[in-house]
């Protein structure tokens, strides 16, 4: 092929590229202004904006983590909310809105997660945010009842200090709520992938996760100029049919305002959790496993695995609802929180009587 072939092969090939490119380019703002533009119920919802006076609670590092608290400080019980992965306190903006009147209420930002400090890679574990959780309990709850509400990641680390102080459960903690979560074999079905790729994933981590790490700079800028594409990313797998545009933009943005690089510092932990064993502390306590239907981050499958593990628990399954139930359909998910601290009371009130 002479040179002048070439060049216009070469030519037509990148032309070709071009077009397919701006023509996806096209189709992704084309389908983000539509989902944008459908009707918007929550429009004038203020999320992001429901915060009280904060204060710092020490993790056993030092890492400072940001703790809210809400109601009579003399209220029963206390119920602690604990965030999921690359999350914070804001993703519980309609239990915050509409559940003050249950207890005393505590949020926190998880280590390196909102308006908490940053921690160490080597302290990027489910351990650590295990005892985070501890050190959030010892300052804000050292006496009384609690109730401990997670969701996706914040499930998991209830299970890790489960592991670690299963003392406590029963004792102190008189109820657990389980939201969108599992209690281990994450590989096998995180972000919808096949269970045969989702190994694959788990098995090329420690080797992809520091090559990626290394590149977080240009990672964080590739994802500043995405946004209709980290629009549609975000509807589509953390939502199921009832997300409105406000609500999505509103993930996207408390997503977006997570690091890459603590994202992929705790990558590793979140594949590796294998907590099953942890659950025994749970048997006797008032639990309520709730998930969305449509969950393809951590499917449903690992409620149901969880329930196997403790049959007495309340198992709950949303229709149509995604990853975020919690902000998809918070009348509902609020409906079982509400009779599940009603439960956890009465089971507390009957020990206490029997004792």
């Amino acid at each position: 092929m002479s040179r002048r072939r070439r060049f216009a092969v070469a030519g037509v090939v990148a032309g070709g590229l071009v077009a397919s490119t701006a023509a996806v380019l096209a189709a992704q703002r084309q389908l983000a202004s539509r989902i944008r533009h459908v009707p918007d119920p929550d429009a004038r919802e203020p999320f992001g904006s429901l915060h009280s006076r904060g204060r710092v609670v020490l993790a056993d590092d030092g890492v400072p983590l940001h703790v809210e608290e809400l109601g009579d400080p003399a209220a029963r019980p206390t119920v602690v909310f604990v965030h999921g992965f690359s999350l914070s306190m804001d993703s519980w903006h309609y239990q915050r809105r509409d559940l003050p009147d249950v207890g005393r209420l505590v949020f926190y930002d998880q280590r390196s997660h909102g308006a908490s400090g940053r921690g160490s890679k080597e302290h990027a574990t489910l351990d650590q945010l295990g005892r985070d959780l501890f050190s959030v309990l010892l300052s804000t709850a050292p006496e009384g009842p609690v109730v401990l509400i997670g969701h996706s990641l914040g499930g998991m680390t209830i299970m890790a200090l489960a592991e670690q102080h299963p003392e406590m459960f029963g004792r102190r903690i008189v109820g657990v709520a389980l939201l969108s979560t599992a209690s281990g074999q994450i590989a096998d079905t995180v972000f919808g992938l096949p269970r045969r790729a989702g190994r694959v994933l788990k098995i090329a981590a420690p080797v992809v996760v520091p090559r990626l790490a290394s590149r977080s700079a240009l990672l964080e800028r590739g994802r500043s100029v995405s946004g209709d594409l980290s629009f549609l990313v975000t509807r589509w797998f953390a939502f199921g049919r009832h997300a409105s545009p406000s609500l999505v933009a509103f993930l996207e943005r408390m997503l977006a305002a997570t690091p890459i690089d603590v994202i992929l510092e705790f990558l590793p932990t979140f594949l590796d959790h294998d907590r099953v064993g942890a659950l025994a502390a749970l048997r006797g306590v008032e639990t309520l496993i709730l998930t969305g239907a449509r969950d393809t981050l951590i499917t449903p499958d690992h409620s149901q695995a969880i329930a196997e593990v403790l049959p007495d628990a309340e198992l709950v399954q949303l229709a149509d609802a995604g990853h975020m139930v919690t902000l998809e359909r918070p009348a509902l998910v609020n409906l079982h929180l509400r009779a599940f601290i009603r439960r956890a009371g009465r089971a507390r009130r009957r020990r206490a009587a029997s004792a």
